[in-house]
């Protein structure tokens, strides 16, 4: 009989018991799914071609600079012309150097002389006109003293316009670009000019320009 309870006091050993948090659950399946893989890429893809575009177009519109108004040249100096003094019975010649201060001096004072004659007669033109009786009882006699009076104003118009050449002609001698040819800025000439001080252009300038009114004249 104490056999049998002996037998029966004898525990069965306790089984091992695993703790929750060291058990390792399995990866799930959705962190591996492809839909997951592909959003991840569409977000990783490069900026769209619009974009890109748009960002070209700001580029090439900054690198583009409006085009430079080219430099104005530097106006010329004003010479400060000093009047030279002129020898008695002076006359310019071919074997001195052309348009010296001396020749240039001769040719102001020779268009200042021609100005002065020209106003002259030209205010004689005017007091002639004031003066004169307009107011003639035959008919004839006023027809002939209204053509006089309108040939005279005519000349007194042509002392005018000559009078402004004169006046430019003395601003070239004080500017220092009389005697030379406007057109080929070759040297007018001594003799051209002692018989037309206002000359602009040299005799070949001159016969061109005449030449070409010719042609335009006779094609008219």
């Amino acid at each position: 009989m104490a056999k049998s309870s002996a037998k029966k006091t004898v525990k069965a050993p306790a089984k091992k018991v695993v703790p929750v948090a060291s058990v390792k659950k399995p990866a799930t399946k959705a962190a591996t799914k492809p839909s997951l893989v592909k959003k991840t890429m569409v977000s990783a893809k490069p900026a769209t071609k619009t974009a890109v575009k748009t960002a070209s177009k700001k580029t090439e519109t900054k690198k583009v600079e409006a085009p430079k108004a080219a430099p104005k040249p530097a106006p010329k100096p004003k010479r400060h012309y000093k009047p030279a003094k002129l020898p008695a019975d002076y006359k310019p010649t071919l074997k001195e150097e052309y348009m010296n201060p001396l020749q240039e001096e001769y040719f102001r004072q020779k268009l200042l002389g021609w100005r002065k004659s020209l106003m002259a007669e030209s205010r004689e033109t005017l007091d002639h006109l004031h003066e004169e009786n307009w107011h003639q009882a035959d008919i004839a006699d006023r027809a002939s003293l209204e053509t006089e009076a309108g040939v005279e104003l005519r000349t007194r118009n042509r002392y005018l316009k000559l009078i402004s050449k004169i006046d430019a002609a003395i601003r070239r001698i004080e500017d220092g670009e009389y005697g030379y040819c406007e057109e080929t800025g070759e040297p007018i000439g001594i003799k051209r000019l002692e018989a037309r001080p206002v000359a602009t252009l040299s005799i070949e300038a001159q016969e061109r320009h005449e030449k070409m009114e010719r042609q335009y004249v006779d094609e008219d």
